[in-house]
């Protein structure tokens, strides 16, 4: 995964896989999707991230599997 943010236009861009994108589906006013053939999510765009999506900081905390 990767997250890429340009401050020039206050838009965040994750990109989950590399795959191709099939489609773009727009889920409000300022966020997008891109999905591949199967429907399943590539990437997503956020413009107004700031205010949007709280992106005033970002942090990435990777949890460890439970086990029983």
């Amino acid at each position: 995964m990767r997250v890429k943010y340009f401050s020039d236009t206050d838009t965040a861009h994750i990109e989950f896989t590399d795959k191709e994108v099939q489609e773009t589906k727009e889920i409000s006013e300022n966020i997008y999707i891109d999905v591949d053939i199967k429907g399943n999510i590539v990437s997503m765009t956020i413009e107004h991230a700031k205010d949007n999506a709280g992106l005033w900081e970002f942090s990435y905390q990777e949890m460890s599997r439970q086990t029983a």
